[in-house]
């Protein structure tokens, strides 16, 4: 990672997450639909109020086979992913945000390659995610990262309107 004269390099710590971990789980998906709603197919208000339980933010990260990662940099919560198994050898990363003070720091690309490295161990042959649309600095992110925009139509959005643009990318055998 290349720095700017006098810019200290930031210290990036991946935890992977457990069901007693929801709290920060919760902590940054409601500041990621906060800050990026136009991102995301879930509402800020479907996970508030009823929707703000612990039982559901427990099992959030008990999705079977799920791989469920938070970013800490310089030891503060700064961005999330998760890996969740879909079709046969295929994984879907879901989820992914990091908090604007740590865009640009190499957060999202430890986070992809976390993600990556897991579901290669796990055998899958593709690692697919959606993304809308307009989001530039993520579609950005995914394609250096070698994502590919395929041509599989992805989930309307909560707006009724927009559809998520699906990407991929071929994980070598073995």
């Amino acid at each position: 990672m290349r720095r700017a004269r006098g810019q200290t390099a930031a210290m990036i710590e991946l935890r992977v997450l457990a069901p007693d971990d929801w709290p920060i789980w919760r902590e940054l998906r409601l500041a990621a639909l906060a800050e990026a709603p136009y991102a995301f197919g879930s509402r800020l208000a479907d996970w508030q109020g009823d929707g703000d339980r612990p039982e559901r933010w427990r099992g959030r990260l008990e999705i079977p086979g799920s791989y469920n990662l938070v970013a800490l940099l310089d030891g503060r919560p700064a961005g999330m992913a998760s890996g969740v198994p879909t079709e046969d050898r295929v994984v879907e990363l879901i989820s992914m945000w990091v908090r604007p003070d740590a865009r640009g720091r190499g957060v999202g690309d430890r986070l992809l390659a976390a993600v990556e490295q897991w579901a290669r161990q796990e055998r899958a042959q593709v690692l697919k995610l959606a993304v809308v649309e307009g989001n530039d600095a993520a579609t950005g992110l995914y394609r250096r990262n070698g994502f590919q925009l395929t041509e599989e139509v992805g989930d309307l959005m909560p707006d009724g309107v927009r559809r998520e643009q699906i990407m991929a990318k071929e994980l070598a055998a073995g």
